[in-house]
């Protein structure tokens, strides 16, 4: 017996040793557990619209055809009277009647048994959305996504066309409107030709990191015809346009074509032969050719002095701009001025038609500087004011950090 008593003391103690290591690491799993619980509690909710939409149950889905609020929320036991009262009540912020198809929407519903919308949510657009808040009392509001810019940098050389050479360049083919609208007073963008070549640094607008479009051209540089054509978007006194290397306004008394984007067809000759009168005589205008309906622009502000038609014109409209310069727009599908009306450079006069002696849907872009016809395209007109000398070192410096944005690629805001 006095020899069993010392080996019980160790065995006693070795058992009580083994249950204060595992009530000590029993203690420790719960510790960690309890942390990594409370870090849980402290992760950030998912908010969507305004919304912390983990506390809903969220079905998201697009417009079908023929499909209405009525027949979507009906679905998520939001009765007839109740759809009629929010149809009336968003007339003033969004007309349900203009829900389209393909359009994305999300309903909030309760997590209960029921299952009931608490919110609907209409995107009209990639950027805005249209909430029907239906939880206490019904709310109707817009709202506006966060958009997020990039700055890129593109170049290249016309083979065939600006917007093929955009494509190829994986780039955005309106990015060529953009730039048309930049240069609208300095390049005529229906004369560019195989070997102009382009280098611009724009934005690209993204919302949760989808591509929804273009933004402005920062800068630009367009070779045409051998000569450098640079453009720096800079804001003055409020205002903001575009100004070459200079500090000179690329804005002129004239935009270069009436149209935003066509094709230049038959440009101005003392000799041509006509394709309706089969006969050589003078083209005194430029042709620029565009679909039937395309809106054609005023070039320059002044009163218009003859809306009208005539057997050979067809449909046109001329204006007076000043004593010096009066411009033409001949063969409208149909005339938007009126004799007497002062219009604005940009103004839509009219539209692309074939009226008069025509053989297909084109304006005849008339030009005359102290009472002749002249090529506008040769002409130098006007420019707008430049940078003011209060401004000119704000430019340069601006001018100087997008110069070296021309030549690095994949910039980010």
């Amino acid at each position: 017996m006095k020899k069993a008593l010392p080996i019980l003391i160790i065995i006693v103690a070795a058992v009580s040793l083994f249950f204060t290591q595992y009530q000590g690491n029993k203690n420790n799993v719960d510790e960690e557990e309890i942390t990594q619980i409370i870090e849980e509690e402290k992760q950030e909710p998912i908010v969507e619209y305004g919304f912390e939409i983990d506390s809903f149950a969220v079905y998201k889905d697009v417009i079908q055809p023929n499909q209405f609020l009525a027949n979507i929320l009906l679905k998520y036991h939001i009765p007839y009277t109740d759809i009629d009262m929010l149809a009336k009540m968003s007339r003033d912020i969004f007309d349900v009647r203009k829900i389209a198809s393909g359009k994305k929407y999300t309903i909030l519903c309760s997590k209960d048994s029921l299952g009931k919308a608490q919110c609907f949510i209409y995107e009209p657009n990639e950027t805005e959305y249209v909430v029907f808040d239906m939880r206490d009392s019904i709310s109707i509001y817009r709202g506006q996504k966060e958009v997020t810019t990039k700055i890129k940098q593109i170049e290249g050389t016309i083979n065939s066309s600006l917007y093929q050479t955009l494509v190829e360049q994986e780039a955005s083919p309106i990015l060529a409107i953009e730039m048309a609208n930049v240069y609208a007073w300095t390049i005529d963008f229906y004369s560019i030709q195989k070997g102009d070549h382009f280098n611009v640094v724009y934005e690209e607008r993204y919302v949760d990191d989808k591509f929804i479009g273009i933004g402005k051209v920062l800068a630009a540089n367009f070779n045409h015809y051998g000569r450098d054509y640079y453009a720096y978007r800079f804001k003055q006194d409020g205002i903001t346009n575009y100004f070459d290397a200079e500090g000179n306004s690329l804005k002129r008394a004239f935009l270069k074509s009436p149209l935003e984007y066509g094709r230049l067809t038959s440009g101005f000759t003392m000799r041509r032969f006509h394709p309706v009168q089969k006969v050589n005589k003078p083209h005194l205008g430029t042709d620029y050719a565009a679909p039937t309906g395309t809106p054609i622009l005023a070039t320059g502000d002044g009163v218009v002095v003859e809306s009208a038609y005539k057997k050979y014109n067809g449909n046109y409209v001329k204006i007076k701009h000043n004593s010096t310069y009066t411009t033409q727009y001949l063969h409208m599908s149909k005339r938007n001025a009126k004799t007497g009306q002062r219009v604005k450079q940009g103004d839509v006069i009219g539209y692309v038609g074939s009226t008069g002696l025509a053989t297909g849907p084109h304006v005849c872009y008339r030009f005359w500087k102290h009472g002749s016809q002249v090529n506008h395209l040769k002409e130098e007109t006007p420019p707008a004011d430049p940078v003011k000398k209060e401004y000119l070192q704000k430019f340069t410096q601006l001018k100087d950090s997008l110069n070296q944005k021309l030549v690095k690629k994949d910039l980010v805001s």
